[in-house]
């Protein structure tokens, strides 16, 4: 499925992607710290089985394994993952998790899992219903916890401003979660500031939903 702003979101676009970020700045990007918005909002949760769908360079599925969770951490790319087998390997975590290369559109797991979380993920398929997707594969009890790029009308996907295909609010988010099915904690619209890896400063608007799947 090709966008309209011209990416694929394919396999071939995203080792294009993580072999251009390494070619830049090596370490760039696989040097990241874990999303604040994961440790904020699961950091108080008993350690289980989690799933980190579209996990890039580990940073969320090595801090997970690093609070007692067992990890499953899926990516469509081997450079991707090349290099989070490597910081797990470095932190002392590789035993607490499985990475695997796959496409999330149409991958299935072998059972549920009682955290299901993606940062910033955009697969070869339309957001909302990727969201769907993996939302399926939170157990009963368990938690989905959703950290996407805020829509806002005209984006071009220049910089650090996302493609209007490859964005959300936590209101359309939100209104996919049944609820009869889901309690949902957390819908928010967050904005943060961090310093990029050339110094400058980068203002991000993020989509947080965290929901509980009722047992």
């Amino acid at each position: 499925m090709t966008h309209e702003s011209g990416h694929a979101f394919d396999k071939e676009y995203w080792e294009r992607h993580w072999h251009k970020d390494q070619a830049e700045a090596p370490g760039s990007m696989g040097s990241n710290p874990p999303n604040p918005h994961l440790v904020r909002e699961v950091g108080g949760l008993a350690p289980g089985t989690a799933l980190d769908a579209g996990c890039g360079a580990g940073a969320e599925a090595i801090w997970l394994a690093s609070q007692g969770w067992q990890v499953t951490a899926v990516d469509i790319s081997a450079e991707a993952l090349a290099r989070a087998a490597g910081r797990a390997e470095a932190g002392g975590v590789a035993e607490r998790v499985r990475w695997v290369e796959a496409d999330l559109g149409v991958w299935e797991p072998e059972g549920r899992f009682e955290l299901v979380t993606t940062h910033y993920a955009h697969p070869a398929m339309p957001q909302l219903d990727f969201y769907d997707r993996i939302a399926g594969w939170v157990a009963p009890g368990g938690t989905l916890l959703i950290v996407g790029h805020l829509h806002s009308p005209g984006g071009e996907g220049h910089g650090h401003r996302p493609a209007a295909e490859a964005s959300v609010t936590a209101e359309a988010v939100a209104a996919r979660l049944d609820a009869a099915e889901w309690r949902v904690a957390v819908a928010e619209e967050r904005h943060r500031a961090l310093t990029g890896h050339d110094g400058r400063r980068v203002e991000l608007q993020d989509v947080v939903v965290r929901a509980v799947r009722q047992g």
